[in-house]
């Protein structure tokens, strides 16, 4: 890969800095303060997770888990921080990122910040998926469970899709034909739970509080194979995603098949929560926090993947910390409830801020 400075007789003002980026399969401008907000940020995320190692009931010093990482240190000390802790860290930093380019997907194609996938419905489907296979299948095998939350969530968006088209797409109608379908299968999901054995309900309701606590690498090892797959579909169809950005009459004279882009990056947004949902149950709120917090530091137009994957990866990285924390003095705390509460005081603020930009004022 090699990055130039943008030609003279390619200049155009973006009001940013610009570097032009050649590889052999891809080429494009990116931002030189988008690049470096990126890397601080996934830079946070990368320190607050190795803080978080050495947290635990076998307390480890930083440099301990440096050690440990290397392939020094006691043997003890190597098994705790690699087999035991890092496989629940990495879930951190992989689903957080996973959650934060889901959002960004989304939010892009609706062109509104409230466009995540957990405000709209689909991480409802994939947990409607999840809980029909619990409780009624009785299948509980990590394939099974995966498939079903991608199948809930992909045909959750498939029926907001339909219901919400009116010759064309407004995110505005997608959003609230979304939270209305989002409300169904809730009912739907306490339903099932309450008619469940008491047993099986428990297990539910631990499972939806969110928790990558228990994370192993049996799980972890096929949840990394196929982010890998999300991540390098984002790639690709990250110019489409910035032509859809403009409007689909734009894209097509960009010529983008709007239809074909639209629907691929559906699947690509809903296989990131449906990942996550199946390896740790719903996690919400990253998805939409993520591309805003992003957006506002690297003061980019639009919402960009790569940064929301490192502000996902950053704040699930933050709140798997905080969890330890709140376990040193008094229980371990699942990280869905943690994003939940601190998220909810995020969308109030948000809420209040869009209707102050819009009407004036809050009443």
């Amino acid at each position: 890969m090699t990055t130039t400075p943008t030609r003279p007789d390619e200049r155009v003002d973006f009001g940013y800095t610009t570097r032009t980026v050649r590889t052999r399969w891809l080429s494009g401008r990116v931002g030189v303060r988008l690049l470096a907000v990126s890397a601080a940020v996934l830079a946070v995320a990368v320190a607050v997770s190795v803080v978080s190692l050495g947290l635990g009931d076998f307390r480890l010093g930083v440099g301990e888990v440096v050690q440990a990482l290397l392939g020094g240190g006691r043997e003890f000390q190597r098994i705790i921080v690699t087999e035991w802790r890092l496989p629940v860290v990495l879930a951190a930093l992989v689903f957080g990122a996973l959650l934060g380019i889901g959002g960004a997907i989304f939010q892009s194609l609706t062109r509104n910040p409230l466009g995540s996938p957990d405000v709209i419905g689909f991480d409802a489907g994939s947990y409607t998926g999840v809980v029909l296979t619990l409780l009624v299948v009785g299948a509980s095998s990590y394939w099974n469970v995966a498939f079903a939350a991608l199948a809930g969530g992909l045909l959750t968006a498939f029926a907001v899709y339909v219901l919400a088209y009116r010759g064309g797409i407004a995110g505005f109608r997608l959003i609230i034909v979304g939270i209305g379908i989002s409300a169904m299968l809730t009912s739907v999901n306490s339903y099932l739970v309450t008619r469940a054995d008491i047993d099986d309900a428990m297990v539910v309701g631990f499972w939806a509080a969110g928790s990558i606590a228990d994370v192993t690498w049996t799980p972890m090892l096929p949840s990394l194979g196929i982010a890998a797959v999300i991540v390098v579909a984002t790639v690709l169809l990250s110019p489409a995603l910035r032509r859809l950005e403009l409007g689909d009459d734009a894209a097509v004279t960009q010529g983008t098949r709007v239809g074909a882009a639209r629907l691929g990056l559906l699947v690509v947004g809903v296989s990131t929560t449906a990942l996550v949902t199946a390896a740790a149950g719903p996690i919400g709120f990253v998805a939409l926090a993520a591309p805003q917090l992003a957006r506002r530091l690297t003061r980019s137009p639009g919402v960009s993947t790569a940064a929301s994957a490192a502000m996902g990866a950053a704040l699930l990285a933050s709140a798997h910390l905080l969890s330890l924390a709140i376990a040193e003095v008094y229980r371990a705390i699942p990280v869905g409830l943690i994003t939940v509460c601190l998220g909810g005081c995020y969308l109030i603020w948000l809420l209040v801020r869009e209707a102050r930009r819009q009407y004036g004022t809050f009443a």
